[in-house]
């Protein structure tokens, strides 16, 4: 409960800085890169929204290379899709 609090909280604060970039994606988190964990093809990439939140992306070696991902380095957290779930205890 606490984790999706903070996302919406963060949501509302990186509103404006998401405006200089142009994408479709509507659901841009401001991150900080945390860990990043190369393989042959992918490369595990754990980007830190605020202390203790964390999204972690598999994403393909060649992007993580062209972004020139590293620790401390600011990135974002794209999330595109076409359904959203809501779920109860």
């Amino acid at each position: 409960m606490h984790i999706v609090i903070k996302l919406v909280i963060l949501l509302s604060q990186i509103s404006q800085d998401v405006k200089k970039m142009k994408i479709s994606a509507r659901n841009t988190l401001k991150a900080t890169v945390k860990k990043v964990v190369p393989g042959a093809i992918n490369t595990e990439v754990i980007l830190e929204l605020a202390p203790g939140v964390e999204v972690t992306a598999i994403i393909t070696k060649s992007s993580a290379d062209n972004l020139q991902l590293a620790e401390g380095k600011e990135a974002y957290a794209v999330v595109k899709a076409t359904d959203v779930m809501v779920a109860v205890d």
